[in-house]
């Protein structure tokens, strides 16, 4: 659920995976390696994901469904 998450939130906003290993200072590689589960992802990458997409870590694990960030 996770890696597929994270490539449709890539796709749905027509960003590259060279676009995101850009934005968080890491090669394509490595981002692939998240992308396709061959790697785990460390909680630090995974915040700054969430936060480029303007989402919650919970979004993009699957453990909800509603895209916009916890609001207090």
């Amino acid at each position: 659920m996770f890696c597929l998450r994270l490539k449709e939130m890539r796709e749905d906003n027509d960003y590259t995976q060279q676009n995101l290993a850009d934005y968080l200072h890491i090669s394509r590689s490595a981002y692939r390696n998240y992308e396709n589960g061959d790697r785990g992802i460390p909680i630090e990458i995974l915040s700054e994901i969430a936060d480029f997409y303007k989402t919650s870590v919970d979004y993009l694990t699957g453990r909800t469904n509603i895209k916009e960030p916890y609001k207090k």
